[in-house]
């Protein structure tokens, strides 16, 4: 491995893949940081907004931006496990079984619509996520490093939705929310257009490659080296303690949730510039990284309570270190 990157390479390589971005993508940009968080940090992220805010184009162009392979699922109620993570094929000419690799043999993996599949096949992506690896037939087969999965789901259909369990909710390190782009940001996407801009093309729209696979692992290095304090930790674990005392939370962040904070916000740290963890970068990514771990009581979202609201409500109570 070559030498992890000087102190001024992360703002260059995060800005540099915004530009790249952005030659396809309007606005998003804190989605855009949130997906190289998570590529930082071996994780996973679930991109929640309406349809035709950019999610799936979002994964296309980041994947294009940083010389990744990438493919695609479109989760339906008829797709199988074996759609996914591949099966073993019968070959007539050698009298043999051999396996046929899925989609999920690629280092981005789109899981468009994921809760539109029922249970068994949304569980189907619970190894490969967490193991980083698939079984079949007893022999497990590993992915390729880096491997990430970016499922989408829509916020406003719920018919005919299968929403996936706290359980695996938790495997994503991240849910990133997509909101609809302002008025000057929708202008310039229909300039776009109305210029010609193909997003089946991203070629032809001028998205290069800007980093690779090796840049990811000299960053994630760099990541490891990030120092935290005693104080950093104890404030971690006080904010996800105070959303299990929370009386409008009826599920509350487990110490999984605590480590994906501490990670992200390592990840921030490094991103930032800086070698060491401060109370800004937990807060920074407290809402993405916490917002699917707990869950409002019934009542209390009868109220138009939202985990967003609480989370924030928290931020402001529980005591920063100085």
């Amino acid at each position: 491995m070559t030498a992890a990157p000087s102190p001024e390479a992360p703002h260059a390589v995060l800005e540099s893949l915004r530009a790249e971005i952005g030659k396809a993508v309007v606005g998003q940009d804190a989605a855009v940081t949130g997906l190289v968080v998570a590529l930082l940090c071996r994780g996973h992220v679930l991109l929640e907004g309406v349809p035709g805010v950019a999610k799936t184009l979002l994964v296309r162009t980041l994947a294009t931006a940083l010389a990744l392979d990438t493919k695609r699922v479109q989760f339906t109620p008829d797709l199988m496990p074996s759609d996914v993570t591949g099966s073993l094929v019968y070959d007539t000419r050698s009298a043999e079984f051999s396996f046929q690799p899925g989609p999920v043999f690629t280092h981005l993996l789109l899981a468009d619509e994921i809760n539109r599949t029922p249970p068994k096949t949304q569980a189907a992506l619970l190894e490969a996520m967490e193991e980083r690896q698939v079984t079949v037939d007893g022999e497990p087969r590993p992915l390729p490093d880096p491997f990430m999965v970016a499922a989408t789901q829509n916020p406003i259909e719920y018919e005919g939705t299968y929403p996936l369990p706290e359980a695996q909710l938790d495997r994503f390190l991240l849910k990133l929310t997509l909101p609809l782009p302002s008025r000057e940001q929708e202008v310039d996407v229909l300039t776009r257009h109305a210029a010609g801009f193909d997003p089946r093309d991203l070629a032809a729209a001028g998205v290069r490659p800007v980093a690779g696979a090796t840049d990811l692992a000299n960053a994630r290095a760099a990541v490891a080296g990030v120092t935290v304090s005693q104080e950093i930790t104890g404030y971690v674990v006080d904010l996800c303690r105070a959303t299990r005392e929370s009386p409008s939370l009826a599920l509350g962040t487990s110490p999984r949730g605590a480590t994906a904070l501490l990670a992200t916000a390592r990840a921030w740290a490094w991103l930032s510039g800086r070698d060491f963890v401060t109370p800004d970068d937990v807060k920074a990514l407290a809402l993405p990284t916490l917002r699917h771990r707990v869950r409002p009581r019934p009542e209390a979202e009868m109220e138009g309570v939202t985990a967003d609201r609480v989370l924030t409500g928290l931020l402001t109570r529980v005591p920063v270190p100085r």
